[in-house]
């Protein structure tokens, strides 16, 4: 094979074709869809190539044989037949502006009138939308494909002004109970998004709906598989370490056999060919650690969230579940499901090392607020930790948290001291890209985090005390027996027991056994 262009950035299925451009073929997807069902919901996070998939959908609908030349669904389509495409796309403008999701909704629709040369006679969205699909249903001879790209940002980018978000919301719930009215006049219907508002807000006009978000069968439908990267792009991988590929950027799961890659990720290390958090930096999760925080939610507490589907579903101005926040946007994905009294359970976890190593970065961002201070407190931590200088581990840590204002405390109001005194710890490790279990189970209990480094094994026990060192926690360690689980490994064990005091607001032990 020989190598193609990297679609980086690209969006239109027409250009990636005709300019060979390597492309995954998604439309055995198309297939099933179209003979299973007519009105489609797909939630995935930012850049996994939801846009893609639709201009996919928009062109086989418009009959572009050429197009599909060597794909699926090439010999499983009536290339005779064409229908009229009507296509919204609300990722782009200031939802946040009083009014112009509005005058944005009608830019669209009469884009859409002039190319048709059809001439409105309504003032409102619903009835102007209403309009279009009768006149493109008549004018055709057939039915129309309504495509809906990123139909919750105009909300998702009005949170921080509720009022505004509410109002969109409302509109929104306006214009898609228009399709459900005008369903004679459509063919075909799929909505994208990154989050599902929940339908009773929502979707209430648009009640029949098929969500394939967590269905098995639709779960690479976006993203690139293993199977993808061996095939399509091995020209690009030699060179790479292909183990270290799938620690970075793997792991996002919607139930199907194989998790998938975030195409934007991939894309940009071939380019590149340096691991790198590529998609983390696209956007800033600066409300969802705002909402962590808010919430006193521990890092330590992330890897092991759990949720029914009604759970991760219930997402709205005024309702935003964790679990939500964190699986829709694709901090956290499924990593394992139970069978719960009939009703599936979910555990949630960091998807790749991308994602964990990120994420407690921009946690400690968030209290540091000092971004050079907090890199020179990491590079000093990589460099003690290696040495296995745990004195000076000691030190560090006791400056950072007397370097943290007393302010911080009150105004976060922190009622559970022990989580968050143990997810700075956890952050700061995790934010090196180290191996880090949190909680692992033994027959002895669970230690509150393992990390595993440079052929050591550091077992760490948090505590919270009221005033002087009580030795708790070391006396946990020992008892327990927690070191036994790693004994076959044959490599150094350090029981490192860290007592705080809640008075002092610092760390007032820091005990350490070789085991």
């Amino acid at each position: 094979m020989t190598k193609r262009r990297l679609p980086i950035g690209i969006q239109t299925f027409r250009e990636i074709r005709e300019e060979n451009c390597y492309y995954v073929d998604k439309t055995a997807y198309i297939y099933r869809l179209l003979n299973e069902d007519k009105h489609y919901f797909l939630s995935r996070p930012r850049r996994f190539g939801k846009s893609l998939f639709l201009d996919t959908l928009k062109e086989l609908f418009e009959g572009n044989e050429p197009l599909f030349e060597g794909l699926y669904i090439h010999d499983h389509w009536d290339w005779q037949v064409r229908y009229p495409v009507l296509r919204l796309d609300f990722g782009s403008g200031n939802f946040k502006e009083v009014g112009y999701l509005q005058a944005n909704l009608m830019e669209q629709l009469a884009a859409i009138e002039r190319r048709a040369g059809i001439v409105s006679e309504y003032t409102t969205a619903p009835g102007r939308f209403a309009s279009i699909l009768e006149i493109l249903h008549e004018k055709a001879g057939q039915r129309v494909v309504v495509l809906v790209d990123e139909y919750d940002k105009p909300i998702l980018d009005a949170l921080e002004v509720p009022e505004i978000a509410r109002a969109n919301r409302d509109f929104l719930r306006g214009l898609y109970s228009t399709i459900k009215s005008n369903d004679a006049h459509i063919k075909f219907t799929f909505l994208t998004g990154v989050s599902k508002f929940s339908k009773v807000h929502l979707f209430s006009g648009l009640n029949n709906l098929t969500d394939i978000t967590i269905d098995p069968r639709y779960s690479a439908i976006c993203g690139y598989t293993e199977a993808d990267l061996d095939t399509v792009f091995a020209p690009e991988l030699p060179g790479l370490d292909r183990n270290e590929i799938r620690d970075w950027y793997n792991g996002y799961s919607w139930l199907g056999e194989e998790k998938v890659y975030n195409p934007f990720d991939i894309l940009l290390l071939f380019r590149k060919h340096s691991f790198e958090a590529y998609w983390f930096e696209t956007g800033t999760p600066t409300f969802l650690v705002e909402t962590l925080f808010k919430r006193h939610i521990s890092s330590l507490k992330l890897d092991e969230m759990m949720g029914g589907s009604d759970l991760l579903s219930t997402f709205d101005v005024d309702e935003i579940a964790t679990e939500a926040l964190l699986f829709q946007t694709g901090y956290l994905t499924i990593t394992s499901e139970e069978n719960l009294g009939g009703k599936s359970l979910y555990r949630l976890g960091y998807p790749n090392r991308e994602v964990r190593q990120s994420l407690n970065e921009s946690l400690l961002r968030y209290l540091v607020k000092d971004p050079s201070g907090q890199m020179a407190n990491s590079v000093q931590l990589y460099r003690l930790i290696e040495a296995n200088d745990f004195e000076g581990l000691k030190t560090l840590f006791h400056a950072f948290f007397a370097s943290i204002p007393y302010e911080w405390y009150t105004n976060n109001d922190i009622a559970n001291f022990e989580g968050y005194y143990a997810s700075v710890f956890y952050s700061y490790f995790a934010g090196l890209g180290l191996d880090i279990t949190v909680e692992e189970s033994s027959s002895h209990g669970r230690v509150d985090m393992a990390v595993h480094f440079n052929d050591n094994v550091y077992l760490f026990e948090f505590k919270v005390v009221e005033l002087a060192s009580e030795g708790t926690a070391m006396a946990q360690l020992k008892e327990k027996g927690y070191a036994d689980k790693y004994r076959g490994l044959d490599q150094p064990i350090h029981l490192i027991a860290v007592e705080f005091s809640k008075n002092t607001r610092n760390i007032t032990a820091f005990e350490v056994v070789h085991a």
